[in-house]
């Protein structure tokens, strides 16, 4: 009795142990495959160069003249592409990447991606949610226990909903009235550091309302550096940029570089003269990626495909938390939002920093994607209004339609 009930506990330990083991071999297989969407092989260089392969020939015609013309007409210098179901149909680089040279830009040129680099942030801080390392309901204090205000979340700030004024403003005032030294770079510790500090005044309360500021995305590349123990650029390199195959993109900091190592350069509404970086060029997150016309194009690539982030955390990005204008433009998670009817979405980001001027729309569901990347802050890219209709995607101007969401002028209902 005793040897048969010896041996039915030996056997039911057995049939534990196999199933503890079975469980764990199927999480780690989980994570292994995980692991595995993020790691690049060579057939992915292969499939990206046929992805970004591209025949002038075979170019729009119409696009071209469009081009030309806001060329001609408005004045646009800088480099543009549209892209649609995977396949490049028009690019173009217009124009000098630095007037005073006389240095003509090219198709590959990195520019300075301004505010589009606060896409990039949020992916980032997705990231760190599905790996559990963070969660969209901490309090910044939890990072920062100093930090001098009460009720920020990570999702405030991803959605311009802390109320927290714009440090640029703030640190440009103190810089320049204390003498301070306007070449180096600040840090975005550095950047905590004087508003825990100083303890500026908000703009407003926590949730209170939608305020689109530069402060949200800066704090956030601080709670990226504090979480994972990398610098921001280290972080973005290693978890967005090569798994998305994009070797042209950096992140360049005043407060890691003397000078920014690329030749394009940033004017200022006219050619007199080029928008000298400074010390607001070090914090980084809401601005400081630089990167170019195919590299983010690739970027819609591997958003689409679940690399960089599950469908999951996508659809929570590109969902609009703030009250719709004109009952269709939204912001989500580091994405400016266009809702249309019967479930027709659009996400985009504008940028405009230090002589860059920029838009960057991807229509999730005719795929295309349409980039200009400016480096002359002069208004061209306002004019965007027909090559929108020519394409079939909405017009991304805010005052493009009416309550109604109809244009103006127009028979739409």
């Amino acid at each position: 009795m005793k040897f048969r009930q010896l041996t039915l506990a030996l056997s039911l330990t057995i049939l534990s142990l196999s199933s503890l083991s079975s469980c764990s071999s199927t999480e780690e297989k989980a994570k292994k495959a995980e692991a595995d969407k993020k790691v690049r092989v060579p057939e992915d260089d292969k499939a990206d160069s046929l992805y970004l392969a591209y025949n002038p020939a075979k170019g729009d015609k119409w696009i071209a003249g469009f081009v030309q013309n806001l060329h001609k007409k408005y004045g646009f210098n800088g480099n543009m592409l549209v892209a649609k179901d995977g396949k490049i149909i028009y690019e173009k680089a217009v124009g000098w990447a630095n007037y005073l040279l006389r240095d003509s830009l090219k198709i590959n040129s990195e520019f300075e991606l301004a505010s589009i680099t606060k896409t990039f942030t949020g992916i980032a801080i997705m990231q760190l949610v599905e790996a559990g390392k963070l969660n969209l309901t901490d309090d910044v204090k939890k990072f920062y226990p100093a930090f001098p205000y009460d009720g920020i979340t990570i999702d405030l700030l991803l959605s311009h909903r802390s109320g927290m004024m714009n440090y640029v403003y703030f640190i440009d005032d103190i810089w320049r009235k204390e003498k301070r030294d306007m070449k180096k770079g600040v840090s975005n510790q550095e950047a905590m550091q004087v508003i825990i500090d100083r303890k500026p005044n908000p703009y407003t309360k926590p949730n209170n309302r939608f305020h689109y500021n530069n402060s949200n995305f800066m704090v956030l590349g601080a709670i990226i550096e504090k979480v994972t123990g990398q610098r921001y650029s280290q972080y973005m390199a290693e978890h967005v940029f090569k798994p998305a195959g994009m070797k042209n993109t950096h992140v360049y900091s005043k407060s890691e570089y003397e000078k920014i190592p690329v030749d394009v350069i940033g004017h200022d509404r006219t050619w007199r003269y080029s928008v000298a970086q400074n010390f607001l060029d070090g914090p980084v997150g809401d601005k400081g990626i630089y990167s170019t016309l195919h590299d983010l194009v690739l970027y819609d690539k591997y958003l689409r495909n679940g690399r960089l982030l599950t469908d999951k955390s996508l659809d929570s990005a590109y969902k609009g938390r703030n009250k719709p204008v004109k009952g269709h433009f939204n912001y989500g998670y580091g994405w400016r939002i266009f809702d249309g009817d019967k479930g027709k979405k659009v996400v985009y980001h504008t940028g405009w920093w230090h002589g860059f001027r920029h838009i960057y729309v991807r229509d999730l569901e005719k795929n295309i994607v349409i980039i200009f990347l400016g480096n002359l802050t002069n208004g061209s890219l306002m004019q965007l209004d027909d090559l929108y209709k020519h394409l079939g995607v909405p017009v991304i101007r805010k005052g493009a339609y009416s309550g109604a969401g109809s244009l103006p002028g127009s028979d739409e209902d």
